[in-house]
Formats: C-alpha cells, sequence, structure tokens
C-alpha cells in the first residue's frame, strides 16, 4: 500500500472515531440510578430504548452494571405512551416542575402512580405527561381592525456551545427541558457542534403573559400540599367483579388454578365478601382474546387474572390499562408490560430481580461464609447468570470463594475448608445428575469432619428432588431457595389438601409449583385486598398481612409509572435435626 493511502486511511479512521465520539458526547440524555434487580433489558423496556442505545452512550455497561450506578438514557425516543421523561435535580419540587413543563400537578401524579411526597428526590426518574392542548374559541372574522398587541422575543437568550457541552449540559444551564431546547433549535436533532450560536427560550411557564402576573412574594406549595390535592377520592367497593382468562383446554394445569381459585372466592364469600366471578376460556390465540375482551361486561371488571400465553400480554394489558383494571399475570416471567403499565402484577419474578433477592439474603444469611463452588465436566448456561452475579456480589462484601470440580476427591473438598468459617457448597447446575454425583463425597465429607460447620446450597428445582435425597440433605444441612415452596406437614398445606379433595374428589397433583395452590392464594390475596382497601389497594399493600399456603407476596413498583413485581424469596433449610424450616426474610 503506497504511503499516501495509508495516511488517507488513518486520517479516515480519526475522523469516523472522532465523529462517533462526538456524537455520543452531543447525543441528548437523562440520567437513571440502576435499582437492586434491574438489568440492561428490563431498563431498555422501561425507557423503550434498546440495550444497543444504552452500552452506546455508557460503555462497558454491558459487561458489568451495578446498584447505584448513574447510566445516561438517550432521549429523543418517546415512553410508550408519549410521555418524556425526567431525572429530579438537587432544589426541584413538584410545583417547580409543573412550571418548567407548564403541566398541572394532578398529571404529573396520575402519570407517576408510584410518586410520592417521601419519594420525591434527587435522582428519581418520573413521566412528565404531555401538555394538554387547551382549546380555544376561533375568533369571528370581523370588518373592524384590530391592534396587534407586543411582540412577544421568542428567545430570552443567545447561547455559544463551547467544547465538550452537551443538550443535556445546555438545558439545565438555563433550567428548561431538553425537550424545549430542541423546539426552539430544531438542528439539534442533528447534533451539536462548538461554536454554534443557540435559541435559549423563555420556560413554557415563564412566557410573557400580559394579562398575568405572577406574585414574586407568593410562596409555592410544598411537595406534600400538591401531592395531597392531586390524590383521588378513595372509593370502597360493593361488589368486586374479576375475570378469569385462562386456556382449559389446552393445560390441565390451568384447571387446577381455576378450582384452587374457586376455593378462595368460596371462602371469602363465607367472611360476607361480594363477588362476582367471569370465567373464559381465552385459548392461544389472538383471535380468541380479542372476541372476550370486546363483550360489555369485561369494561367494568376490577380485576383481571391471566393470561397464560405470552402473546396475549400484551393486547390484555393494554386493555386493562385503557380500562383502568388491574390485571395479575400468575404464570409468565418474561413480560414486559410491567414495565410500563402501572396497573400489571406479575407475580413470576423476572430472574434479575429473584438474584438480586437470592444475593442479598444469602449474604445476610452467612456473612462468615467460605463458599465453595462446583462445577460439573459440561458448563450449565442455565445457571450461569446466577452464578456470575452471587460471585460479583461476594467478591464486594469480601467473602472468600473456591472452586472444585464435580469429580474433586474428598481430600480435594476437605483441603478447601475453613474451619474459621460457614462453608457453603454451591453446585454451579441444578441438575439433578450433579447433585446425584456429588452428595455421596460431600456426605463422607461431613461424616469424617463432624468439626466443620458444611452446608450444601442449590436451586428451586430441588423441592422435585426432595423424596430421593431426603436423608442426604437432612445430613447436609441443604438450604436452597425458591418464590414457592410448601410442605405436606405444614398446618395450612394440610388444611388445604383436606379441603381439596373433599371438594373434587381427588389428590392435588404432586409438582411444584402446585397450581391450584397458586389458584387459591393469588385469588384470596387480591380479592381479600380489594374488599379491605378498594381502589387504595397499591397504597396499603404492605399491610396485607396475610400468610399464603404455597406463593409467598412482596410487591414492588419497577418505576415511578410501571406496575409491581413479586420480589419474595425464601430459603428452605433440612438441619441436621431432621427439621424443615421456611426462612421468611421479612
Amino acid at each position: 500500500m503506497k504511503p499516501i493511502n495509508r495516511i488517507f486511511l488513518f486520517l479516515l479512521f480519526i475522523s469516523v472515531s472522532y465523529a462517533i465520539s462526538y456524537a455520543q458526547e452531543n447525543q441528548p440524555y437523562f440520567l437513571h440510578t440502576i435499582e437492586k434487580g434491574q438489568s440492561l433489558y428490563s431498563i431498555s423496556k422501561m425507557y423503550n430504548v434498546t440495550t444497543s442505545d444504552i452500552i452506546r452512550l455508557n460503555p462497558g455497561c454491558d459487561e458489568k452494571i451495578y446498584a447505584g450506578q448513574t447510566i445516561k438514557i438517550p432521549t429523543g425516543k418517546e415512553s410508550q405512551k408519549g410521555e418524556t421523561f425526567h431525572t429530579i435535580q438537587a432544589g426541584e419540587t413538584l410545583y417547580k416542575l409543573t412550571t418548567m413543563y407548564n403541566v398541572s400537578a394532578k398529571d404529573i401524579c396520575e402519570a407517576n402512580p408510584g410518586l410520592s411526597a417521601e419519594n420525591f428526590r434527587i435522582g428519581q426518574v418520573i413521566l412528565i405527561p404531555q401538555k394538554k392542548e387547551e382549546q380555544t374559541a376561533t375568533p369571528t372574522p370581523t370588518e373592524q381592525t384590530t391592534i396587534q398587541g407586543p411582540v412577544v422575543p421568542r428567545c430570552k437568550d443567545m447561547h455559544k456551545v463551547k467544547r465538550k457541552e452537551t443538550i443535556f449540559s445546555v438545558s439545565r444551564e438555563y433550567g428548561i427541558s431538553e425537550q424545549e431546547l430542541i423546539a426552539a433549535n430544531p438542528e439539534l436533532k442533528k447534533g451539536m457542534k462548538k461554536g454554534q450560536f443557540l435559541c435559549i427560550p423563555y420556560p413554557a411557564a415563564t412566557t410573557v403573559q400580559p394579562t398575568q402576573k405572577e406574585d414574586p412574594y407568593a410562596i409555592p406549595p410544598s411537595n406534600s400540599e400538591l401531592f395531597r390535592k392531586s390524590k383521588e377520592t378513595p372509593q370502597k367497593l360493593s361488589t368486586i367483579k374479576a375475570a378469569l382468562l385462562l386456556p382449559f383446554q389446552e393445560d390441565r394445569r390451568m384447571v387446577e388454578y381455576y378450582e384452587g381459585f374457586l376455593m378462595a372466592v368460596d371462602s371469602l364469600k363465607r367472611t360476607g365478601i361480594s363477588l362476582d366471578l367471569y370465567v373464559y376460556d381465552c385459548g392461544k390465540d389472538l383471535s380468541t382474546l380479542n372476541t372476550i375482551l370486546a363483550k360489555n361486561e369485561m369494561k367494568s371488571m376490577n380485576i383481571i387474572f391471566g393470561p397464560m400465553h405470552q402473546n396475549q400480554i400484551k393486547p390484555l394489558s393494554d386493555f386493562a390499562e385503557k380500562n383502568d383494571i388491574r390485571l395479575v399475570i400468575p404464570f409468565s416471567q418474561k413480560g414486559e408490560e410491567v414495565f410500563n403499565n402501572p396497573a400489571v402484577y406479575q407475580i413470576n419474578t423476572p430472574q434479575s430481580y429473584l438474584y438480586s433477592e437470592v444475593y442479598e439474603h444469602f449474604t445476610r444469611q452467612f456473612p462468615n461464609a467460605n463458599v465453595i463452588f462446583i462445577e460439573p465436566v459440561s458448563v450449565d448456561k442455565e445457571k450461569a447468570e446466577f452464578i456470575s452475579g452471587l460471585k460479583q456480589e461476594l467478591k464486594s462484601k469480601g467473602i472468600s470463594m473456591k472452586t472444585v470440580s464435580e469429580s474433586a476427591t474428598k481430600e480435594t473438598l476437605k483441603a478447601a475448608l475453613r474451619s474459621d468459617k460457614e462453608n457453603i457448597f454451591i453446585p454451579t447446575s441444578g441438575n439433578n445428575v450433579l447433585l446425584i454425583k456429588i452428595l455421596p463425597q460431600l456426605t463422607l465429607l461431613v461424616r469424617e469432619n463432624p468439626a466443620e460447620n458444611i452446608h450444601l446450597f442449590g436451586y428451586p428445582e430441588w423441592q422435585t428432588y426432595t423424596r430421593d435425597h431426603l436423608e442426604n440433605f437432612f445430613e447436609l444441612d441443604v438450604y436452597f431457595y425458591s418464590s414457592f415452596y410448601t410442605n405436606t406437614l405444614f398446618p395450612a398445606a394440610v388444611q388445604f389438601t383436606n379441603a381439596y379433595h373433599k371438594w373434587y374428589s381427588k389428590d392435588l397433583a404432586s409438582k411444584y409449583p402446585n397450581y391450584a395452590m397458586l389458584g387459591f392464594d393469588t385469588g384470596f390475596f387480591f380479592l381479600k385486598g380489594l374488599s379491605l382497601y378498594g381502589s387504595e389497594l397499591e397504597n396499603n399493600l404492605p399491610k396485607m398481612n396475610l400468610t399464603p399456603i404455597q406463593t409467598g407476596f412482596k410487591f414492588q413498583r419497577v418505576n415511578n409509572w410501571g406496575g409491581f413485581i413479586n420480589k419474595k424469596v425464601f430459603f428452605i433449610r433440612f438441619t441436621k435435626n431432621f427439621e424443615l424450616v421456611k426462612l421468611d426474610f421479612e
């Protein structure tokens, strides 16, 4: 290659790299502080952007993110509802936001049902609803000449762009939103350049209005006052209308869920609660679901349970949100609607949130641990994310770690122990085949080293192996985590099992989770909650002091404008004293 060509390619590379870097620096963005359990995927769904969009603004975040970290989220893409996002800055109040965006406090509160005076703080991201267009009467033309009022200047100031300035930094400097700055300077959609002059518009609420003058001595209302005034009047429900939309003919488990749900309805009716239950077989096709949703009675529901199939979740979620109906999704773990629909309750916890709860409970339960990972010959990709996250958490807490092979000898296992710590063995696969391979060696290790503190820690699927390994589980002081668990010897489980047999003349299915118990737990929790609190259910979830048979409930909003996920996790322990304990960390 000739020297001139090499120089040309080098300069081209430099210019392209600079262009990419410049575009990244000048792309408008807002800031998001990562909360426990959030992943790049869940964050992207919250803000209607792609994970690639986020990685482009935050190089390296595809490899590691952590709770408390602040990342840039690109703007320019509206939320799914057409609103814009705003990160609360120091000194901002709800009143100041109403003047900044020219929207009412009530509109902001309605767009952010998770926002309150208590959690209105720096770094919180909220939705700013679109300004409601005021209807102005069209003047009737007359022959009289009207006198034109004074011309109001469009620009409050002009700003010359300096090096490294961004749309975000300029808008913050002048106390306006990025959207206002872009609206006044449409060329910014193509990027910002050094030396460019920008029109700084008047903030939406401070545009000169000759007919109205703000009292400079007026004291703006506090957050508490504005939230209180914006709050809807609580409403009680005299009769609760609930609907079940499930594919009964396709899946036997849906029938079992319905059977348990009916038992919950019967229990509540016996206490005097008035309930109307509507049940539909929605199959798996959208056409069947749409036919059901077209029925007049569906719009008057207070709550809907379902569906099962992934392709039906979004249309049902849209219907529920449009008609102000709560939607409980009992089965799917992959739903995206919870991130943007405040009426959605997702029972089956998304993996990233579930894992973060497990990590927290693990380090709380074993603060002085020596963790020994047991790796199979063939890597189990299913547990790779869990193990990777756990290792990061253990490292951040200063907890010691080692790794051994599934074929490790008794001597190798003994060498990994520490006498001054609790030794926790964790297989990196939940497969029963691996469990069968390691149990004999671990059992011998425990028997020959009675003075050592040794446990085996595992996964929810171990519930299905319990009968095969019960003696080993007790001897190894086994723990496993799960968001659902029951034991046939627990009083509540015994009572339900007997009642189920009496109702349906058959035994419960011996599968985990048990869908009849899931139907009872979800039905009883939400219908009881609506009977107690009506429209105020969401504000009283922590007061729902119920003891479910199998499914734990700990609901938390995913953001200020989204729905609820269930973050409940139990640790099940098989003690050396042959006791079975369900550890509840709340």
